[in-house]
Order: C-alpha cells, then structure tokens, then sequence
C-alpha cells in the first residue's frame, strides 16, 4: 500500500501513469514515485490535483502531508 492514494484513485478513473503525466504536465516517472510515497513539490501536487478534476482544497483526499 502506498503512503498515498494516488494510484487507487487514478486506477479508479481508469486512467493510466502516462495519461495523468499528459493532464498534469508531468512525467511518468514522477507519477511512479508519487505513486510510492516519494515526496514532490506543492506545484506538482497542484497540477495532479487539477488533471484529476479535483480542488487544490481536496489534496487530503489524495496526499498525507
């Protein structure tokens, strides 16, 4: 299980790494070490949150810290 729960979430809106990466702005591989808990910066946060649909208000939904 991951320290977050952006893959639940993303595979819940069956949507792959690589499609969340485009949304975002992003690269995969920040996508994969999010995915396993690895820290990222507020702005990276932000544009995961946006590219899900959600509100930067929302970020305990998918983020701990």
């Amino acid at each position: 299980m991951s320290v977050n729960s952006l893959n639940e979430t993303r595979e819940s809106m069956l949507m792959s790494k690589a499609e969340l990466a485009r949304r975002a702005n992003v690269s995969p591989i920040t996508i994969t070490r999010i995915e396993k808990g690895l820290p990222c910066r507020m702005d990276t946060k932000r544009k995961i949150l946006l590219a899900l649909g959600l509100k930067p208000a929302d970020k305990h939904k998918i983020f701990k810290d």
